[in-house]
């Protein structure tokens, strides 16, 4: 196996990571409007996320970084074409990020109601867009010769990719729901529970016509067998929140998620944007590639430096592993 084919592994692993942690924190977000009652419960969901939210987005700068180091024209082909749509992701990220912080500076309302609006709002858009970006990236662009974009924006809101952003918004809103049920006590837990079933077969429905539209379009026998893991870890998710086994659970609605993503780079290998122009003027792993000296560069270092992350994360989880709920919120908490 040639170094750029390792590291479009390495890419799809980290955008499946991303996913998976980013997926279920935007999916609490989501839930301040779905599923909180009152501010003390709002409290509770944000207070799930709080200590890990951050440290989920190093997934996504370094899934960025990975890009642009060992697929530069990759890189600059997709950033150019999906500019307003990764730019509003972008404001989208910055905005949550603030919220989280200012929401307690000032115990106003109206200053908190706000910042809760803005948490909701900037889960909710990046979970639908990127599943429109990525549906966008499999189903092919308007790439010419030059490996320009020459599309426009409404040549990125096509049927196949729209209905790509619904699934991983609902997919990403059950693996958050599921995610509340495994860390809270209390009604908001049978609440989040009674939600997850509900969500869990909206987004089986809508995942597996999008995940059959992908394998009759591009599959093969790789990506029907990462389809067939993620439809079986989805309905096994279903029935673990059901039975109130949380833990198993969210380990299976991860496993989807993980799944699905990997079906859609096995469907895109061996190229990185497919050209529906002309399929000679489609960007690959070989034309989209940095030169072999640096990815071998970039290997030793991420050999070095992903133990170290990896091990750093896995014991930020531990330390905030238990259960929360509305009794954990001190009253005058409530409203900071």
């Amino acid at each position: 196996m040639e170094l750029h084919d390792v590291w479009f592994v390495l890419i799809a692993v980290l955008w499946i990571g991303y996913f998976f942690l980013e997926g279920f924190d935007f999916g609490v977000g989501v839930l301040t409007k779905l599923l909180a009652r009152d501010r003390t419960e709002k409290r509770v969901l944000i207070n799930t996320i709080g200590p890990v939210w951050d440290g989920n987005e190093v997934w996504l700068l370094t899934a960025g970084g990975a890009t642009f180091a060992a697929f530069p024209e990759w890189y600059a082909t997709l950033f150019s074409g999906f500019y307003l749509p990764l730019l509003l992701i972008l404001v989208c990220l910055i905005v949550r990020g603030v919220a989280f912080e200012y929401r307690a500076k000032r115990p106003d309302e109206n200053w908190q109601r706000n910042w809760e609006q803005a948490i909701f709002w900037t889960s909710l858009i990046p979970a639908f867009l990127w599943g429109v970006a990525f549906g966008n990236i499999v189903h092919g662009v308007k790439i010419d010769a030059e490996h320009e974009y020459v599309g426009d924006l409404w040549d990125l809101l096509n049927p196949y990719a729209l209905l790509g952003g619904l699934v991983t918004l609902l997919l990403f809103t059950f693996h958050g729901t599921v995610f509340t049920a495994l860390k809270t006590v209390g009604d908001i837990r049978e609440r989040a529970r009674a939600l997850a079933l509900k969500l869990g077969l909206a987004a089986a429905v809508v995942s597996l016509i999008f995940l059959l539209w992908t394998q009759v379009d591009k599959g093969d026998g790789w990506s029907l067998f990462a389809m067939l893991v993620a439809v079986v870890a989805l309905v096994g998710a279903i029935g673990a929140i059901r039975a109130g086994r949380e833990g198993w659970s969210f380990a299976l609605s991860g496993v989807t998620i993980a799944a699905a993503v990997a079906m859609l780079f096995l469907t895109l290998f061996p190229n990185v944007m497919p050209s529906t122009l002309d399929s000679d003027w489609s960007l690959t792993v070989t034309n989209a590639s940095s030169s072999p000296y640096t990815l071998k560069i970039m290997t030793w270092c991420a050999a070095v430096a992903t133990p170290l992350v990896l091990a750093y994360q896995s014991w930020t989880y531990w330390v905030f592993r238990k259960r929360i709920g509305t009794q954990h919120i001190a009253s005058d908490a409530a409203t900071h």
